[in-house]
């Protein structure tokens, strides 16, 4: 198996050697040398992955365009493009960026939800050998610029409802080269001109914009890809730089290698087999994608791993909209459905979701945040199918822990290390916790970065001399190695002295039927330090703060329940779906 290089290089250049105190807990005798986990793993499911089967993410993409070449692979609005299709859109788009200058290891943006173009481009900078740098289409100018410019990005492939955005920073930028695309550009014919002329003129979604020197996206796909042949790249070449949200500081690049993602695919690919030896394989695999491609969980579930088993993944590219996106759910039999505790919440709140066929939905993923015990059940009870909660971040690639997909029932946890991972609890100066016990939540596998992108200082914060990853995250294991998240170590509250972890408060009250769904804070209080205070979205209009005080006291202890109450029509979100308390404090 191809190891994580998280002591490599970035930038060409070494990085810092790895600070951390985790060599007195490797050395000493630890709860997690024995992992038990492995006693909890399902019949048959090896405890590490085989070796690599790809030197690259370009070269599993190829492959499966050649196993699968007449098989659907993308849909969206409409229009359903082939792996041969996207084989030869990718070559011309490889072509395009050699002819314009961009070598192996350049750094090449994308500034698009999910539409086809994505995919196509994605590929197309893997295989001319660049490292593809996923942009979220809703950054300021900004936040764009500061994330051209870290990533040193020579190029960007932008739709043009964007393209103000870049118009405002990209002279301050080293970007040589803007490609501008339309949402109808694939689709061709009269159907895109129609697309392109509602989505400009009718629903006016594109601000006016000015990009001297740029080349329409037509123009690329125009050309010819004839004899192109892709750049070899190994394990060690960065494959993606995926920028964290900044949540914590200033967005940072996360450097993932070949193998940090075709690790993970294939760890992935294990857990996933569990599910079809339990409920039967599809004939033929059918994905939804409405999380943005851009998001590394999508990316790598849907678009690496979807495509490496020849699945079709159909593009919502925007699932905001609930009635719309329902009403495409409903073309489809589909088996994969990744997603949020946020958007699953909002599809059964819509009337038409409960009448959709769900006999083939195998699976249900939910990550990027804590799936809510009322959401889960609410879903096992309409759809038939229990939502199996995982977990990772950007910086692992990003899946490194996940419940069991032949779980009958919801866990409440985020299941156990997949296949090659490592999990240790750690307190604060690095040492092992026992079982149970409540500390930082620290990865060690194959899938772990190989640091921030030219940034060795923050990469010494959050990686340990013995090769794990500090995630922020607090949680505990259990004894039969299922790890429980209490929170981030930031948005802890603590009420005189004891802490109080949101997800608990926000679980209880989403239980009670008049909320659709909160979000807990800590405020400052003279008494206590801080007391919690609850954002509330209400589903019942009649529902008061007494209604929801009393609830809460019903269901929680006293230093734990909300002082404060506030109702909102809604709760600020990143574009994933996550709940910004970040937002709420401020």
């Amino acid at each position: 198996m191809a190891k994580s290089t998280t002591a490599g290089k970035t930038n060409g250049k070494p990085a810092a050697k790895k600070a951390g105190s985790g060599q007195g807990a490797a050395a000493s005798k630890s709860p997690y040398d024995a992992k038990p986990w492995l006693k909890s793993y399902p019949p048959d499911v090896p405890g590490d992955i085989a070796p690599l089967a790809y030197n690259s993410v370009a070269e599993l993409l190829e492959d499966s365009c050649r196993k699968f070449s007449s098989r659907p692979v993308f849909s969206c609005m409409g229009k359903t493009i082939s792996y041969a299709e996207l084989a030869g859109q990718s070559s011309v788009i490889g072509a395009w960026l050699q002819a314009h200058g961009l070598k192996k290891g350049d750094r090449v943006a994308i500034m698009m939800p999910n539409i086809l173009q994505y995919p196509a481009v994605m590929m197309g900078i893997l295989r001319a050998g660049c490292t593809v740098v996923n942009v979220n289409p809703l950054y300021t100018p900004r936040e764009l610029e500061h994330q051209l410019n870290d990533s040193g990005a020579k190029a960007i492939f932008i739709l043009e409802n964007f393209a103000n955005t870049l118009e405002q920073v990209v002279a301050k930028t080293k970007v040589e080269h803007v490609v501008v695309t339309a949402m109808g550009d694939q689709m061709g014919g009269l159907k895109g001109a129609i697309v392109n002329l509602v989505v400009r003129k009718v629903k006016k979604m594109v601000p006016a914009w000015n990009l001297p020197g740029h080349t329409p996206y037509r123009n690329v796909l125009a050309g010819n890809g004839a004899g192109f042949a892709t750049v070899a790249t190994g394990h060690d070449d960065i494959a993606y730089l995926q920028y964290t949200g900044g949540t914590t500081g200033v967005s940072k690049g996360a450097a993932l290698s070949n193998s940090n993602v075709l690790a993970n695919a294939a760890q992935n690919a294990l857990w996933v087999e569990v599910a079809y030896k339990k409920q039967g394989r599809p004939g033929s695999l059918t994905y939804i994608c409405a999380l943005p491609l851009y998001h590394i969980f999508a990316l790598t579930v849907n678009a690496i791993m979807g495509m490496e088993q020849g699945a079709h993944n159909v593009l919502i590219p925007n699932p905001r909209d609930i009635p719309a996106f329902i009403k495409e759910l409903g073309k489809w039999n589909f088996n994969v459905l990744p997603g949020l505790n946020t958007l699953f919440n909002a599809m059964m709140n819509h009337e038409d979701f409960a009448k959709l066929n769900f006999s083939g939905l195998r699976l249900t993923l939910g990550g990027g945040m804590a799936v809510q015990r009322p959401v889960a059940e609410r879903w096992q009870k309409i759809t038939g199918c229990t939502i199996a909660e995982g977990y990772g971040l950007s910086e692992t690639s990003p899946v490194a822990t996940a419940n069991r997909f032949d779980a009958e029932e919801f866990s409440g946890t985020i299941g156990l290390p997949i296949p090659g991972t490592d999990i240790a609890i750690r307190d604060e100066k690095g040492k092992d916790l026992p079982l149970g016990e409540v500390g930082e939540i620290c990865i060690r596998g194959p899938q772990v970065m190989k640091g921030y992108w030219n940034r060795p200082d923050e990469t010494a914060k959050v990686m340990t001399g013995d090769g794990f990853f500090r995630s922020g995250d607090m949680g505990f294991m259990d004894e039969k190695g299922y790890t429980k998240i209490v929170d981030r170590k930031k948005d802890m509250i603590l009420v005189s002295g004891f802490n109080v972890y949101p997800n608990e408060v926000e679980e209880v009250a989403a239980a009670h039927e008049g909320i659709i769904e909160a979000a807990a804070i800590g405020v400052p209080d003279d008494h206590s330090g801080e007391v919690v205070k609850l954002f509330v979205v209400r589903k019942d209009a009649s529902l008061t703060e007494e209604d929801v005080k009393a609830w809460c006291a019903k269901n929680l202890t006293n230093y734990k329940r909300p002082k404060y109450i506030e109702f909102r029509e809604d709760l600020p979100k990143t574009n994933v779906g996550k709940i910004l308390r970040r937002q709420l404090r401020d």
